[in-house]
């Protein structure tokens, strides 16, 4: 069964039943239907055809739901696009997918309609303001022109690619992963048998970017399949939105990141707490957390001070998302939980060995949720997998007896901010146009609440001077605010292996020893 076959079951069966809520609005199935076939057909009309690519860069609506079901109704494929990248990072985006096509808003019209103009992209639908350009067309007008008109008829079959999810390239360029109805379905349906998610008995708050692998399948497509109420939130801040939202329909499932978690067991304090625990998390069974590690006394304030435990889980967006999680039944805390249904995970050496119980090595997966690839990139794609067909993480972990796996540190230079992905070649490319810098290294240091703080090491060229602050504004230029670095050190030089590579890994210890320092000074005082 595909994602457009669980949208007509959901149409068919559960018509009348709540799907979402958003604005105080109650959204049912049958609506979502109509709208996706009324939008299918618009879209058609506007020369979107079966493998067309059509960008989604929307804050969470029903418009981001409805647009990706109608694109995957044509056979054409969403591409998300994280709403915070930079106008430089989105025109590549949008030219490297050759998308026909963007759904925006008002907010990030402006940026997108450069990035669309740099790409060559024909398309802007607006959610929310008056289309202003021959190109530009609005989605309510759209939506509606479309209905009673004829719905393209495509049948899809599981790995049909239906959406691509750029991540951030260890070289700064991002790369489209390709996933089909197979990988998210699959994914979707593994994650409730292992959690043990009840049908028609669940509802999920939506706080979390629709754009982003974790909030698309552990929320959207899970909603879909149960079925159950989405409840959406647009954005997380400020909070008493969606805490009051989460009283009002009783939220079940509580789907957060660690610095979410580490907020909100800080703030629970005194009467707060009871407030918190007995009113707004009264409902809540579960609170899943995932795209970055979460640090196991974060876990312990949580769950004591709000009652509710965490199940912690792991994935990337290659796998859509989920390899592992811990459930209820079956918790360590401090590991990732044992491995979802259908998928396998195997840990190997440097020279590619399986290794032992117990051993660290690089994680691999293979199952029905593994990606189809990079988008145009078949060289990268080749070296993602091993010669059995196992994907690579780039993740260091172990499993132990029991199955549950556990991530101790990653093989790639990587750094997660509020849960997305940054990796240092692309900050220190733009540090290196600077003419004054002769090096440059990024390092992230994890912070108590889980999140990581970006740091930039910086050497000068002989007998030239490094301007901290021409740095910083050719940073700010060029990379949106989550990528840039919180600290920028300029040293005379930096620690170097035999080869004269850099060693980051010394860096980051050093740079993490301090952090401790300092707090164990301040706690001092």
């Amino acid at each position: 069964m595909t994602l457009t076959d669980i949208l007509d079951q959901r149409e068919r069966e559960n018509r009348h039943t709540l799907a979402y809520v958003y604005r105080g609005q109650k959204i049912t199935y049958e609506e979502i239907a109509n709208d996706c076939r009324a939008l299918a057909g618009a879209l058609a009309g506007l020369g979107v055809k079966t493998g067309d690519r059509f960008a989604i860069c929307v804050r969470n609506s029903p418009e981001f739901v409805i647009t990706w079901f109608a694109l995957a109704k044509l056979g054409a494929i969403a591409v998300h696009i994280n709403f915070m990248t930079s106008d430089e990072e989105t025109a590549y985006i949008l030219k490297d997918s050759g998308a026909k096509g963007i759904l925006t808003q008002k907010e990030f019209s402006t940026k997108l309609r450069r990035a669309a103009q740099a790409a060559g992209t024909s398309w802007i639908v607006l959610t929310d303001e008056t289309p202003g350009q021959k190109n530009e067309k609005s989605f309510s007008d759209l939506r509606e022109s479309g209905r009673g008109l004829p719905c393209p008829q495509f049948s899809p079959s599981p790995d049909t690619t239906v959406a691509i999810l750029y991540t951030s390239g260890t070289t700064g360029k991002p790369k489209g992963a390709m996933l089909s109805h197979k990988n998210l379905a699959s994914n979707a349906q593994s994650a409730i048998a292992h959690i043990g998610l009840v049908p028609r008995k669940e509802v999920i708050l939506c706080i979390l970017p629709m754009f982003h692998i974790f909030a698309w399948t552990a929320i959207v497509l899970v909603g879909f399949y149960l079925p159950c109420p989405v409840i959406i939130v647009e954005s997380i801040t400020p909070p008493k939105p969606w805490l009051d939202l989460m009283k009002k329909w009783k939220v079940t499932l509580f789907p957060a990141v660690p610095p979410i978690f580490h907020v909100l067991g800080k703030e629970a304090k005194g009467l707060k707490r009871l407030v918190l625990k007995y009113l707004f998390f009264r409902t809540v069974k579960y609170a899943i957390s995932g795209a970055a590690p979460l640090p196991l006394q974060v876990l312990k304030t949580f769950e004591a001070k709000l009652g509710v435990p965490i199940l912690e889980g792991y994935g990337l967006t290659e796998t859509s998302p989920a390899i592992s999680m811990n459930t209820v039944n079956h918790r360590k805390p401090g590991s990732v939980g044992t491995v979802i249904p259908n998928v396998d995970v195997i840990v190997i050496g440097e020279d590619g060995r399986i290794l032992p119980v117990g051993e660290e090595g690089e994680i691999c997966a293979k199952g029905p949720n593994v990606f189809q690839g990079y988008f145009n990139l078949p060289d990268a794609t080749k070296e993602t997998f091993t010669e059995n067909g196992y994907l690579k993480t780039g993740d260091i972990g172990k499993l132990d007896e029991q199955g549950y796996l556990s991530i101790c540190d990653r093989k790639k230079d990587m750094i997660i901010i509020k849960g997305l992905k940054v990796f240092p070649a692309q900050i220190e490319e733009i540090i290196l146009r600077n003419d004054n810098v002769q090096e440059a290294a990024v390092v992230g240091i994890p912070q108590e609440d889980g999140d990581e703080l970006i740091k930039a090491y910086v050497t000068p060229k002989k007998g030239a001077t490094v301007n901290k602050l021409e740095i910083q504004e050719l940073l700010h230029a060029n990379l949106p605010p989550y990528k840039r670095p919180r600290d920028i050190e300029i040293r005379d030089e930096l620690p170097k292996n035999a080869l004269q590579k850099i060693l980051k890994r010394e860096l980051r210890r050093e740079a993490i020893e301090k952090s401790k320092n300092q707090r164990l000074a301040a706690a001092v005082k």
